[in-house]
């Protein structure tokens, strides 16, 4: 749009600290004193406060207190600091909740120890506590007897930078889904996507594994919340860029409770970004220049515009990367905070497909859902251990136990995980399909299995033959995966830039790229101190090659990377 970029961040693994991608870069601290130098020498006019994050917000808050942005005349776009205040503090944006009649948890916001152990009988244990501005729910914690309490809120009040945390009824095992949305300065104001977490309420949402589209919802619910979504970005006045909005919904009353707001482009927003197509980053940052959403042309169809919501004829489902084997996590390790360290993403015709896709490409050994006793990677007591904690393979101790005993489990299963009733219902479809696999193993069978995301690895195993035999057999029946486009309005226009994912027995919707292609290998879902560095490796590597006017086919699970 020919504006004059200055990026400021100390971290070298990143694609944007690459020379070439800002006019000007700073590798300095996220601190006051050096933007100040920047601003002297730079002489910016406007700072975006949304891309950087919680990081990027504290440091704008920051930059506001000390009276920096006024002295040196400097804009602020993205979020105002008035839409940051009433987002990241959490006693006001209760009151935001409050003044649209919509409810929050029963909450108190407390500044110190006295003030905490004054409430110590106010709510029933155990307690949520959540400080405020801070990232991936650092030093937030889960109370569940008052002798714990004193210690977990005094280490929250320490980690917040404003001393100040929130207090709130438990709603753990309530269902938890979230509204990634779009808004302009024209109060045109679109829902990108809504995500669903299989983990119910308890699990920080960073290590939940999540659905695209909603999928248990009814529509009276879906545009209940979806209005809701809306209203709190008009309230607390983002009217330039992406926001996301989470909720819980009570399983059984259906009541709905606001968890939280993000003023920002987040995690949530890279995962919507990848699940439908829509550039959340790219059409946040022309909004925050004053672009409203109908001037913005989506680049995937390259005639459509970005004021209509992605429609979605697949599903996409998202599982995190533990590092488990370096650091084994205590079986009540999954809480407020974030554990995870990296995710993948996979897309499928349906939740079993993605569901199965996204497990096995999350690195861990596990083809899709499958039976820990059987494959010998757990014990039937640590099978029960995971099942009655927040444990990253709860779900499929989920499946285990289902497989082991049978259907007279499910109820039992949702009493103690608290998993939707739909939800369970895939493992069961699964569990069914498994034994379709042994007892009358074809051609039928055999695309079934394919487009339930099942590998032939895992057939093999189901068989007692080998990876090897199933692929070979495919081969003979001419059954090969077909390639489909990820358009954000299910075909009504083409894609002009070809965001794929793979499936069976349907129509092949690419043509061959021809000789000239290169396929890049990318490094997946990232582990702990590395990912980003490949990733920055993978993104250049595609551009030298289309300065040579070659083709590249991009191949990587990770939601959150640029490549």
């Amino acid at each position: 749009e020919g504006y004059e970029v200055i990026l400021l961040n100390p971290n070298p693994a990143t694609v944007m600290t690459t020379p070439s991608m800002a006019d000007h870069i700073y590798l300095d601290p996220l601190k006051v004193e050096y933007v100040e130098q920047i601003f002297q020498r730079e002489k910016p006019d406007a700072i975006l406060t949304t891309m950087g994050g919680q990081s990027g917000l504290n440091l704008a808050l920051e930059l506001e207190k000390s009276g920096l942005l006024e002295q040196y005349q400097v804009e602020v776009i993205g979020s105002s600091i008035e839409s940051i205040r009433l987002a990241e503090d959490r006693g006001a944006f209760k009151e935001v909740v409050a003044k649209l009649g919509l409810e929050s948890a029963q909450s108190y916001i407390v500044h110190s120890l006295k003030e905490g152990l004054s409430l110590i009988n106010t709510l029933p244990f155990p307690l949520i506590i959540r400080p405020s501005y801070t990232l991936g729910g650092m030093g937030g914690s889960i109370a569940y007897t008052p002798e714990e309490f004193p210690q977990l809120l005094e280490h929250a009040l320490e980690t917040s930078p404003a001393q100040e945390a929130l207090i709130e009824e438990s709603l753990i095992g309530w269902k938890e889904s979230e509204m990634e949305v779009m808004r302009d300065k024209m109060d045109n104001a679109i829902i990108v996507c809504s995500i669903e977490n299989i983990d119910p309420m308890g699990v920080h949402t960073g290590d939940s594994i999540t659905i695209a589209p909603i999928q248990t919802l009814d529509d009276k619910a879906y545009q209940k919340m979806r209005t809701a979504s809306i209203d709190i970005l008009r309230a607390v006045g983002v009217d330039c860029g992406g926001s996301n909005v989470q909720f819980a919904v009570h399983p059984e009353t259906g009541r709905m409770v606001v968890i939280e707001m993000n003023p920002r482009v987040s995690r949530s927003s890279a995962l919507a970004s990848k699940a439908t197509g829509f550039p959340i980053a790219r059409c946040s940052a022309k909004l925050a220049v004053g672009y409203t959403l109908d001037e913005v042309v989506n680049e995937i169809t390259g005639q459509s515009v970005s004021c209509f919501e992605p429609v979605l004829d697949y599903c996409a489902v998202k599982v995190h990367r533990f590092e488990l084997e370096k650091f084994p996590l205590p079986l009540s390790a999954l809480g407020t905070q974030m554990r995870s360290v990296g995710e993948a993403l996979a897309l499928g015709r349906t939740a079993l497909e993605a569901l199965n896709k996204a497990i096995r490409s999350s690195e861990r050994k596990l083809e899709g859902l499958c039976d820990l006793i059987k494959l010998g990677i757990s014990s039937e007591d640590e099978v029960q251990r995971y099942l009655n904690s927040a444990h990253p393979l709860r779900l499929l101790a989920a499946y285990t136990t289902l497989s082991q005993k049978g259907l007279s489990e499910l109820s039992e299963i949702q009493r103690i995980a608290a998993f939707d009733p739909w939800f369970l219902h895939l493992l069961v479809e699964q569990w069914k399909l498994e034994q379709e696999i042994v007892s009358q193993f074809d051609y039928d069978v055999l695309l079934k299995a394919k487009r339930a995301g099942l590998s032939d690895c895992y057939i093999g195993m189901l068989t007692k033959t080998s990876q090897t035999d199933i692929e070979r057999l495919r081969y003979a029946y001419e059954m090969h995966p077909v390639v489909h486009h990820v358009d954000t309005c299910s075909g009504e226009f083409d894609a002009i830039t070809p965001y794929l994912y793979t499936t069976y027995g349907e129509k092949n919707e690419v043509q061959p790229m021809g000789e000239d292609a290169v396929v890049i290998l990318a490094s997946g879902p990232n582990r702990i101190g590395q990912g980003l560095e490949f990733d920055t490796c993978c993104t250049l590597a595609s551009l030298a090659y289309r300065k040579l006017g070659r083709k590249t086919i991009m191949i990587n699970s990770n939601p959150e990377t640029v490549s």
